[in-house]
């Protein structure tokens, strides 16, 4: 919610400590985050550790539909075995795992990845400029933290007129008093988006 990421690497100590797993579920790392958008635990380079488990969407970064698991040989196989959703579902659509693929092909050139870095940069450098109090965030999802309900449902109704959509995040979603505008920057927004989005923030938000 916050853009926030784990601490993978201490949390592999741990699993190695403890002698246990670690599920990582990295829908928004994956095809965003790290080494050619391979998500958070190519960061530390840890990808393919053998105590580590990766879960990843498809509909996310890909703009598809699914998701993977990530693991070692042997654990694959035990869950191709054992887990009932691999006994009782039906398979992907063929299109859709096309779809998938060709979609990774695209992250891998790395045009599309640079782009929404040097986006990220863009909106970042104007928010420090303004002065907007964002959440510590070093990805696409940056929150704009407000407080009240009111303020926050307020902030994104005016945003709407201008154009923007930026929905406000409440209670129970986050802890109480912690309302604020959630931003995501895309790969497809131009410098004139980021620059009016960063404007209009500051007027309602800053």
């Amino acid at each position: 919610m916050d853009g926030d990421c784990a601490d993978v690497a201490g949390l592999i100590e741990l699993a190695e400590h403890h002698d246990a797993l670690l599920v990582l579920d990295d829908a928004h790392g994956f095809g965003v985050l790290g080494s050619g958008g391979r998500g958070l635990s190519s960061i530390g380079g840890l990808a393919g550790h053998d105590r580590l488990i990766e879960v990843g969407t498809c509909g996310k970064a890909l703009g598809s539909y699914g998701a993977f698991i990530l693991g070692t040989a042997e654990m694959i196989e035990g869950l191709r075995q054992s887990l009932r959703t691999m006994t009782y579902s039906t398979a992907l659509p063929v299109a859709v795992c096309a779809a998938s693929l060709a979609a990774l092909q695209v992250i891998q050139k790395g045009d599309v990845l640079h782009r929404l870095q040097e986006n990220l940069a863009h909106f970042c450098r104007m928010a420090a400029e303004c002065g907007l109090p964002l959440m510590p965030s070093q990805t696409p999802i940056q929150s704009l933290l407000l407080g009240g309900d009111k303020a926050a449902l307020h902030a994104a109704d005016k945003l709407s007129k201008l154009g923007f959509f930026v929905p406000a995040i409440r209670p129970p979603t986050v802890p109480e008093g912690t309302a604020r505008l959630r931003i995501t920057i895309s790969a497809a927004h131009t410098r004139a988006d980021i620059e009016s989005l960063v404007k209009a923030l500051a007027e309602v938000g800053g």
